[in-house]
């Protein structure tokens, strides 16, 4: 009897709740990586403010990691949909192969060059001589698994895109609690500092990325991990390239945005602005995890049922995830303007810092209810087999008015002006989004044959 994949078949909204919730869940989780080790540094008494720096220069690039887990983890999985949606299991695998070597290879590259130039880096990206050995400490162990890190949050998406997104929800609980677990024995029963917290987060990922291999050469998966397929082809890793660039180009941006960012509160606010801004990054990732989660949830659901042509359904799909994307960000927006001083406070209670830290946290999120709807509305077009829409729509947020902005607008107004470069990058971003979303989707019938015509 022939397998029926449910994507095609099931109800769009029991879908939704099935690959979402753990994919929203799992994000939360995920996210404590970073929160947890700012939340345990910030309140250890040798360490506190210029720990919380320290951490925040390495940030970006943290972020960069991310960032390549993503090109080749959301690019692999997108093509590995969109094909088993076609009924071309082999070349599904194809993508799932090439997909873990690359993975692999980027990983190891990443941790070559960020030891032998580990200094010049975190000078680059803004640490200073006071920070700067904070920041060493933290990102020289991080280095050391890198290749943990991109393999974990990689080849997760191939679980949720699978069929078991479940899984893939564990995956992340695995690790964030064992980093969770590991934090305050490294940090103040062994006094490691800096290095126990990063060497927690490694070991974190090292065991999530085994979880994952070993699912995908066990028999839980519907579709394996084979050697023949591991062999690099150019034309599969150029279309894995290109579906996961409108993410990857998203955190790249994001990383560049953090060093910018980073330099310019240096300038007008000191170290005590980065530590704030720092703390101010975490929230930002606990309250726009869950729609990063909705969005990898989403994904496999679009891009197998317009695989298949079912348009109809990618409609209904890409409605309720806005629908819900934009219910979480108003959420977080009311908590943000009545909570501003306690979010500050879990990190750390310098009165300086708490002062800094609640004013900028209400004028930094001053337009959150609308990036649900950018964010996942951006990424629709890459669902579909359209990058270069999606990068230009993510872009068009993080690059092409927000670190502009971040650099005039300062010159005018100070520290100030710097907190509002945030949400003017958010309203206009959402406008042309929604532009050239309600085109997209009216035209969507359509796109299959862009889609041939295009190389990307």
């Amino acid at each position: 009897m022939e397998y029926v994949n449910p994507l095609g078949e099931e109800k769009v909204s029991k879908l939704l709740v099935k690959f979402s919730v753990p994919a929203i869940v799992g994000m939360m989780v995920n996210a404590l990586y970073n929160v947890v080790d700012r939340i345990f540094i910030g309140n250890c008494r040798d360490l506190g403010s210029y720990g919380l720096a320290g951490i925040t220069i390495g940030f970006p690039i943290m972020i960069i990691l991310l960032a390549i887990g993503i090109l080749f983890g959301v690019g692999g999985a997108t093509l590995f949909s969109i094909r088993l949606g076609e009924k071309r299991q082999e070349e599904a695998e194809n993508a799932l192969g090439n997909a873990f070597v690359l993975l692999v290879m980027a990983g190891l590259t990443f941790m070559i060059l960020g030891q032998i130039f580990l200094k010049p880096i975190l000078s680059l990206f803004g640490a200073s001589e006071a920070v700067l050995p904070y920041s060493m400490q933290y990102m020289r162990v991080i280095f050391f698994g890198a290749v943990f890190q991109v393999l974990s949050i990689g080849m997760n998406n191939f679980i949720r895109a699978d069929g078991n997104p479940n899984i893939a929800m564990l995956t992340m609980f695995l690790g964030a609690g064992i980093n969770t677990l590991l934090d305050p024995v490294f940090i103040y029963v062994f006094g490691m500092g800096m290095a126990g917290a990063a060497l927690a987060t490694i070991l974190a990922q090292a065991i999530s990325a085994a979880w994952v291999v070993t699912y995908f050469i066990g028999k839980r998966s519907r579709n394996k991990l084979r050697l023949k397929y591991m062999k690099p082809k150019l034309h599969i890793a150029v279309k894995i390239t290109s579906l996961g660039l409108p993410g990857f180009s998203m955190q790249l941006a994001n990383s560049l945005l953090n060093m910018i960012l980073n330099k310019s509160l240096l300038i007008y606010g000191g170290d005590i602005a980065v530590s704030g801004m720092g703390v101010i990054n975490s929230l930002q990732t606990i309250l726009l995890m869950p729609i990063t989660g909705l969005n990898q949830g989403v994904q496999p659901i679009i891009s197998f049922n317009f695989g298949a042509r079912k348009y109809g359904r990618v409609k209904t799909a890409e409605k309720l995830a806005i629908m819900v994307a934009t219910a979480i960000v108003v959420t977080g927006y009311i908590i943000t303007r009545l909570f501003p001083t306690q979010m500050i406070a879990m990190f750390n209670r310098e009165p300086e810092l708490l002062k800094f830290g609640s004013y900028a946290l209400v004028h930094w999120f001053l337009c959150l209810p609308v990036i649900g709807f950018q964010i996942i509305a951006a990424n629709f077009f890459q669902a579909i087999g359209r990058p270069k829409s999606s990068m230009f729509l993510i872009l068009t947020r993080q690059i092409i008015l927000l670190i502009p902005a971040l650099i005039i607008f300062p010159r005018f107004w100070g520290i100030t002006g710097l907190l509002h470069a945030a949400p003017f990058a958010d309203f206009f971003s959402s406008l042309l989004t929604g532009f050239w979303f309600y085109y997209g989707i009216r035209n969507l019938e359509s796109a299959p044959l862009l889609v041939r015509r295009q190389p990307f």
